[in-house]
């Protein structure tokens, strides 16, 4: 692996794993508001939000955090207008005060946001233009979850990314990552180089997965798994109960998403834990865990029909496969059967029902690996499994991306009915 490629893989992981209090969706309306509060320098008499379905599917379900019972795209703008600090981006609302939430409650009561939603958009696309008597501010965000790409005041541009950047997501691209790849770069890279963005990936989901298995969150799916001895599925799970549910801990994210941070990063603690593997393996298959599910993300894109559960869920079952001592081929093969299983589920929104979902996704993660070390694996021709696994990430993205269009028009369509 040459030096380029290598800075690559350290700067996407810098650059995907990093914390976010609440939901993430609901959470960029909020940065994007609260930015276009900062710009209109006073608070505005209205806010105009217009969204693409995704934000919207992705924002109606899910309680805010610091936000009580609050759910929605106008619960979060007006939250970040009123109270969030836009300087800490995915954390925009961890500092909210309870007059922030008393005066959001009160504006939302008087109709003081109006959400629009954007047709034949990208999926991850929101405008916010915030008026005062005189002024008006316009905030636009595009392809990931703090991308910017556009600020005016008055009509006049305040800042404005170049073409390039518009159509992009302000990432290192990920097309280079393969899975051979992946497993070259966690076998070599220096620990060092990797060790404080995955430590404070443990720390963060370990406390916020304590945190939905002692008290009350959602349906306490965690907690259920924790009682039937199955801990793998029980923290990523009770993580989602909690951050679901309104939970202000934070998270940190892979993909733009804090479910998947979850689940593509405790399963593989745990499973370290309970196997006594040592530190630098744990790591390291840390790593390849969040990797592949990178990976596998980069052709279904941030927002879409397909659960990001499973991706995530499958990068920890290579991770498995990858500490009991499995080869690259078992990895592929790992890989191969959870996505030949498990990509069937759909994403209708962020909800308390998402700690279902991951844990049934890994389920089938852990199938996927305890039958690829026993050197079994689904076969090419055998649905959307191909001749080997990188077309076969391909046929998932093209199924995610193209394939389930028309079945998130619908769900869609029917949570806003």
């Amino acid at each position: 692996m040459d030096r380029n490629e290598y800075q690559n893989y350290l700067a996407i992981l810098k650059e995907e794993l990093i914390p976010a209090g609440g939901c993430t969706e609901p959470i960029a309306i909020a940065y994007t508001a609260a930015i276009a509060r900062k710009t209109l320098g006073c608070m505005p008499k209205h806010l105009d939000v217009y969204a693409s379905g995704n934000l919207i599917k992705n924002a109606k379900g899910v309680y805010i955090p610091n936000g009580g019972k609050l759910r929605g795209v106008d619960a979060a703008a007006v939250l970040g207008v009123v109270g969030g600090n836009p300087d800490r981006k995915l954390e925009v609302l961890l500092d909210v005060s309870k007059e922030a939430l008393r005066k959001t409650e009160e504006l939302l009561a008087e109709k003081f946001c109006t959400v629009h939603a954007m047709q034949k958009s990208e999926a991850l696309h929101l405008i916010v233009e915030a008026h005062s008597e005189e002024h008006r501010a316009l905030v636009e965000l595009k392809n990931a979850h703090t991308h910017i790409i556009r600020i005016e005041k008055d009509g006049q541009s305040i800042f404005r990314a170049d073409m390039t950047e518009e159509t992009d997501d302000g990432y290192t691209d990920h097309s280079f990552l393969t899975v051979e790849g992946i497993v070259d770069f966690v076998n070599t890279c220096d620990l060092e180089d990797i060790k404080p963005v995955l430590s404070r990936q443990i720390a963060c989901n370990l406390e916020i997965a304590e945190e939905g298995l002692k008290n009350k969150w959602g349906a306490n799916v965690g907690r259920l798994y924790y009682e039937s001895g199955k801990l793998l599925q029980a923290y990523a799970a009770a993580a989602s109960d909690a951050r679901m549910s309104g939970c202000n801990l934070p998270v940190v994210i892979v993909s733009g998403s804090g479910n998947q941070g979850a689940a593509v990063s405790l399963p593989v603690v745990i499973y370290a834990k309970e196997h006594g593997i040592d530190e630098e393996k744990m790591y390291r298959a840390l790593a390849l865990s969040n990797l592949t599910a990178i990976h596998l993300k980069t052709g279904i894109g941030r927002l879409s029909a397909y659960c990001g559960a499973v991706c995530a869920a499958t990068g920890s079952g290579c991770a498995m496969t990858y500490m009991a001592g499995g080869s690259l081929t078992r990895i592929e093969e790992t890989l191969t059967n959870s996505l030949a299983t498990a990509s069937g589920i759909v994403c209708d929104g962020a909800k308390p029902s998402c700690a279902a979902k991951i844990a049934t996704s890994l389920e089938s993660a852990i199938m996927a690996h305890q039958l690829a070390m026993k050197e079994q694996v689904f076969q090419s021709g055998e649905g959307i499994v191909m001749e080997n696994v990188e077309r076969t990430i391909e046929a998932v993205g093209c199924v995610a991306s193209q394939g389930m269009e028309v079945t998130d028009r619908v769900i869609l369509d029917l949570m806003t009915r």
